[in-house]
């Protein structure tokens, strides 16, 4: 690997100001850019390494940067987000990474040069898997592998290219890394889950072989994380639309996922602590369940007549709570559907992307919560995949539901459908969040969460 540097001083501000122009345009316009809507108005430098050097055929520089944006009305004053970037430098680009550019850049320290998104590029993502390897201490950053786990050298990278919240690097047919694209300082879930359900033994979660962090000013970043590659593992949302498609049932699976299920939340209570939820937790629970109608209320008017009707989930759970009804939480996966399974040939499914909600704060993403938050999210997909099928599959959806928590009663003994009212009030509180989400940015598709609030609203808490 190339001898490596840590720029300071008057090179890192200088090596900034000359992209800045470029990556005002090309930041807004990425996958996992989180400020939509808004323009970029300036950048402000975390930290910049140098892990290949500039003068060469070939420079890739590790960026974090902070993107300044205007405050939308109302919002707390904010530092700006922080991007982990990935930049290669070349005199021009070949044609095959004619989709990485960023832009040519026309002054500072790399004037003359070509700048771009090196993920796409197969030499600095063998760096990166040569660093973790090699366990490689570079300025701020740290790569560390789990005691034990090997990397072969020789593995050919590719940069994976569907839509996503971060970035994937497939290696060979080996490891997969994903890269945080938005980060944050603190404990990262899709790091410390993994890690936690590894050392329990659960088969249900790829077990993290290596990772990078970044330690800057007494505060730890985690930047990505390298996991086995599930070599022809399936989807588990285009799975249930190809089902859909060919008129099959997908109850077996469904009950196969709820045990899957039930297994990681199983070994998440034992690894990490749980707590109970009585009255004093409840409440306030329950309220920020009411805020979040009460706002999406305000912004999509087809709500507002099932609103009441809607409150009555909330209330009656708050209503359970003052009765002196308590509930065990834990840590949880925070964000499961469809899209964050996958199943093995064999019929194995697996749990993956333990990172939550990218949009909530971390301190928020790992608090303990009860686990029918999880269940209800993958209810809500069952939902969804039912409505994309053409013909729409009339009883698909509630096949599935009972087949899913059937299966996970197998595994922890508690089916989620014995406590109908906790089941419904995270049932509708996700309803509410996918009916704001889909007036947003996806109005066609605003009918499929509106059915499902139509139903909440017609049936009984109790």
């Amino acid at each position: 690997m190339a001898e490596t540097v840590t720029l300071s001083g008057k090179t890192s501000p200088g090596l900034l100001a000359s992209l800045d122009p470029l990556l005002r345009e090309w930041l807004p316009r990425q996958r996992w850019f989180a400020g939509k809507g808004r323009p970029v108005t300036g950048f402000s430098l975390v930290a910049a390494t140098e892990l290949l050097p500039a003068d060469g055929r070939l420079g890739l520089f590790h960026l974090l940067v902070r993107a300044h944006q205007p405050l939308t009305l109302g919002a707390e004053p904010h530092p700006g987000d922080c991007y982990q970037l990935l930049i290669g430098v070349r005199e021009a680009l070949p044609p095959r990474l004619a989709p990485a550019l960023i832009g040519h850049v026309d002054e500072g320290p790399l004037a003359g040069r070509t700048a771009y998104d090196a993920l796409y590029d197969s030499r600095p993502a063998e760096v990166l898997l040569e660093a973790l390897r090699t366990q490689a201490r570079i300025g701020g950053l740290r790569f560390e592998r789990e005691p034990g786990q090997e990397i072969r050298t020789g593995l050919v990278p590719r940069l994976v290219t569907a839509e996503q919240s971060n970035s994937s690097v497939v290696y060979g047919d080996t490891f997969i890394l994903k890269l945080l694209r938005r980060v944050l300082p603190g404990v990262n879930p899709d790091l410390e889950l993994p890690l936690a359900l590894a050392r329990e033994g659960c088969p249900r979660v790829p077990a993290p072989t290596a990772w990078l962090r970044a330690e800057l000013a007494g505060e730890s970043y985690v930047l990505g994380v390298l996991q086995p590659f599930l070599q022809g593992a399936a989807d588990g949302w285009e799975l249930a639309l190809r089902e859909l498609a060919k008129g099959e049932d997908f109850a077996a699976e469904a009950r196969a996922l709820g045990r899957a299920t039930a297994e990681v939340h199983t070994a998440l209570a034992r690894a990490l602590p749980t707590v109970t939820l009585g009255h004093t937790q409840l409440q306030p629970l329950a309220d920020g369940m009411i805020e979040r109608l009460e706002v999406a209320a305000q912004a999509v008017p087809a709500l507002r007549p099932y609103a009441p009707a809607l409150h009555s989930a909330f209330t009656a759970l708050a209503d359970l709570a003052s009765e002196g009804r308590t509930w065990t939480a834990q840590r949880i996966h925070g964000d499961l559907h469809l899209g964050q399974c996958l199943r093995s040939p064999a019929g194995q499914w697996w749990l993956i992307d333990f990172e939550g909600e990218p949009s909530k704060p971390l301190a928020e993403r790992r608090m303990p919560q009860p686990p029918v938050r999880d269940i209800a999210g993958m209810l809500r997909s069952f939902d969804y995949a039912a409505h994309s099928a053409a013909p729409r599959a009339e009883g698909w959806a509630q096949t599935c539901r009972a087949a899913y928590c059937s299966g996970y009663a197998e595994v922890s003994g508690r089916d989620p459908r014995t406590d109908p009212v906790l089941l419904r009030a995270y049932e509708t509180d996700k309803a509410i969040y996918e009916v704001l989400y889909e007036a947003r940015h996806r109005p066609d598709w605003l009918p499929v969460p509106m059915a499902a609030i139509e139903r909440y609203a017609a049936s009984d808490p109790h």
